[in-house]
């Protein structure tokens, strides 16, 4: 195979219009972006195992006329570590970085890259019949955050993180490109992702990598966000006196930061979190950034290393893990991961797998999972409305006629 990067101009002409990368990716495309900087795909050239990608990417015969350019995957990361993981490279990827735009073609003929590109149908209206049930029951789920409770009270853990499931089922097939385009408007500064059926719109970045930078932006503690500003501000003021959220959000950041730290000539991080919001939650959040030693990890080794956070499985890690499978009724798959890109020079972001759907192949129904830190003040019915404030991100998106 050969891998061809050309600009936009180059490719299309010099009236080409910059695509929007969710029209790019479509209904059965790849997509990560956030704030419209990212990347889309159209076609499967190859899937690599995820570990070895960045080599792969790396040695790949690249013609390039695009400084910084290299030939780009996009995957998930499942939430059991060290479970086995695949990125597709596509055969047309249409990258928007550092203010440009550029399209990267992969494979072993030649590629119509304006026929890749060419827009699809729009979306068809439609006016389907929904139901929506729990995929776990709340007794269930409510048993399993009073188990975790229990296990902190008692000094076995720190945080453990308990999450549920519910099934969205349509009498008709969903449109993905529909539903990216309503996760736009309503979350354009999140990652969002559609990838091998799994649908996403993150908060939450878990790594990025760009030469030897390394950033992340943990999030943990969650309050609702309700659209009035006077009503947030005293809910966001709340989040951050609050000592229950606190504690959840401290275990996550220094987790990380020694997670991290080994891979790092450098680790700086803000004093005090700071609140994220975004269209019906508010989080607090701590952004870190380092510098990364040398030889430089690939961004998927870090990933690797951090993830599941306390963010997402609770600490110390292996406990809480156990504590999960134990008492959660369910597997989380790619849940609770991570989903992003990484390039031939190893560079990438990642963010970490929430706020997702994950449809079935007709795209007739879709399992959603949200969850929450649980600590030894946690109230389960408090719990269960801070699952039922996330499911609404993806509830909205999915569910219109």
């Amino acid at each position: 195979m050969r891998a061809v990067t050309r600009t936009l101009d180059e490719w299309l002409g010099d009236d080409a219009i910059v695509p929007d990368l969710n029209d790019v990716a479509r209904d059965d495309g790849l997509l990560f972006v956030r704030d419209g900087q990212g990347v889309a795909g159209r076609g499967e050239a190859i899937r690599l195992d995820a570990d070895q990608a960045a080599r792969w990417l790396g040695e790949i015969d690249h013609d390039s006329t695009v400084d910084q350019a290299a030939p780009v995957a996009l995957g998930t990361i499942p939430f059991e570590p060290g479970a086995a993981a695949e990125v597709v490279v596509p055969e047309v990827a249409v990258v928007k970085r550092f203010g440009r735009c550029w399209i990267t073609t992969v494979a072993d003929h030649d590629i119509d890259v304006a026929a890749a590109l060419s827009a699809g149908p729009e979306p068809t209206p439609a006016a389907p019949s929904w139901t929506i049930e729990p995929g776990v029951e709340v007794e269930h789920y409510l048993a399993a955050v009073t188990a975790a409770r229990d296990a902190v009270q008692s000094g076995a853990l720190t945080k453990a993180v308990i999450a549920r499931t519910v099934v969205v089922s349509a009498d008709q097939p969903i449109s993905i490109h529909a539903v990216l385009r309503r996760l736009k408007l309503s979350f354009g500064s999140s990652y969002r992702s559609s990838i091998d059926g799994m649908i996403g719109a993150s908060p939450e970045l878990l790594i990025a990598v760009e030469g030897d930078t390394v950033r992340s932006h943990p999030l943990a503690g969650t309050t609702p966000s309700t659209g009035d500003p006077v009503t947030d501000q005293r809910l966001a003021a709340e989040l951050r006196a609050s000592s229950k959220n606190q504690i959840e959000h401290r275990v996550v950041i220094d987790d990380l930061h020694d997670r991290l730290l080994p891979w790092a000539s450098y680790l700086d991080w803000e004093p005090e979190p700071s609140i994220v919001s975004v269209a019906n939650v508010q989080h607090l959040g701590t952004r870190m950034e380092g510098m990364l030693s040398e030889p430089s990890p690939t961004a998927i080794e870090l990933v690797r290393a951090v993830s599941p956070t306390p963010a997402l499985g609770g600490h110390p890690r292996d406990a809480a893990l156990e504590l999960i499978e134990q008492v959660e009724g369910f597997g989380r798959g790619r849940y609770g991961g991570a989903v992003g890109w990484i390039d031939g020079n190893g560079d990438g972001v990642w963010a970490v797998n929430i706020r997702c759907a994950e449809f079935n192949d007709s795209r007739t129904r879709a399992r959603l999972v949200a969850g929450g830190g649980i600590v030894a003040e946690s109230d389960p019915l408090a719990e269960l409305a801070e699952t039922q404030a996330k499911f609404q991100a993806m509830l909205g998106a999915i569910i219109r006629g």
